[in-house]
């Protein structure tokens, strides 16, 4: 079935939504194990991915990325919130998890371990369709199509084992695997961060051709600002479990709202000796997810945190044209002194 087929609401609905997301891990402590503690994984998410476009989730380790990841897919239940999937709550009669995670599939970050090893290329590849009712011949026709269309030649590479390829071969085949089942959206967690340099920008530029053959929608999590900026065409910075800010990728590296992202855009290195990083844009490690901050959970690390940083909660709110953080200092009337003054 096409993409246009299962299209619900047109070009102008957002094919994925997802509305107070939340993941709280318990922590349990004594004899009885009863629950002392939360880890506050992601803590209340809101944001949407357009149809046909690549937005890029970037953020410290331990920033809650991967986490979201997997909620979107429900590999692992959310605490709370909902994730809307082209008009159609994820989960609920209209749309069950089987007919979900066919049209919306995951790349993982370890090539090898994402892999059976007792599977050839091949079967691997067919698996996932024949799962979904695909007859035995035809699944295997696709996989040995889409493998020649990752670049990797049926007649040699269909009948090896993931222990036979390198690393960029084996995220070929996992790439292989994730369009076999013929999905609308791709959740891509560090895909591309454990290959080298030069193999790195072929899988890119493989990314990028398929997205265009094949209609896709990317969500691309990594910590690499540079091949964020590349593929993305929207940017979504996380810490601490929350969105600190969202926006155009091009607006969001040029003019950073949110001092922690203009933090991690300052640790970006440069090959100008005139722009080179001298000092640490960041001190300090993140705060302890169990017991966050109040207010703004950035104002421990912050150059700019007044008094009202610590008591009041900023929200995600507009910073520009199709761009939002959450600071103090972008909301008018919001107390803090570098605050544009609210209109009369």
């Amino acid at each position: 079935m096409s993409a246009q087929a299962l299209d619900r609401g047109g070009p102008a609905q957002p094919l994925l939504s997802v509305r107070g997301l939340l993941k709280h891990f318990p922590i349990r402590n004594g004899l009885l194990g009863g629950v002392t503690a939360q880890v506050r994984a992601v803590d209340g998410v809101d944001f949407e991915v357009l149809k046909g476009e690549t937005l890029g989730v970037v953020g410290e380790s331990g920033c809650g990325k991967s986490t979201t990841a997997r909620l979107l897919l429900h590999l692992i239940e959310p605490t709370a919130g909902e994730v809307i999937f082209d008009g159609e709550r994820v989960g609920s009669p209209a749309l069950g998890l089987t007919s979900f995670r066919r049209q919306c599939q995951m790349v993982f970050q370890d090539s090898y371990s994402s892999l059976n090893p007792r599977l050839t290329v091949e079967t691997s590849v067919a698996f996932g369709p024949k799962v979904h009712g695909v007859p035995h011949r035809e699944a295997v026709a696709r996989a040995r199509d889409l493998l020649a269309r990752v670049g990797l030649e049926p007649g040699r590479f269909a009948g090896r084992y993931p222990h036979e390829l390198s690393g960029g071969q084996r995220q070929r085949v996992n790439i292989a695997r994730a369009l076999a089942v013929q999905p609308r959206l791709i959740i891509l967690d560090e895909a591309v961060s454990a290959l080298d340099k030069s193999v790195e920008a072929q899988v890119l530029n493989l990314l990028l051709d398929l997205k265009q053959e094949f209609g896709l929608t990317y969500v691309f999590i990594s910590h690499d600002l540079n091949v964020v900026r590349f593929i993305s065409d929207r940017v979504m910075v996380m810490y601490l479990g929350r969105v600190a800010e969202l926006g155009a990728s091009a607006e969001v590296f040029e003019r950073a709202r949110h001092p922690y992202t203009a933090a991690l855009l300052s640790s970006m290195p440069s090959l100008d000796p005139d722009r080179r990083t001298e000092e640490a844009p960041l001190a300090g490690d993140p705060p302890n997810p169990i017991d966050p901050p109040p207010g703004c959970r950035f104002h421990t690390r912050c150059a700019f945190a007044e008094p009202i940083c610590s008591a009041t909660e900023p929200p995600l709110a507009a910073a520009g044209a199709h761009h939002e953080a959450a600071c103090l200092m972008v909301q008018p009337g919001s107390g803090h002194s570098r605050a544009p003054r609210a209109a009369a």
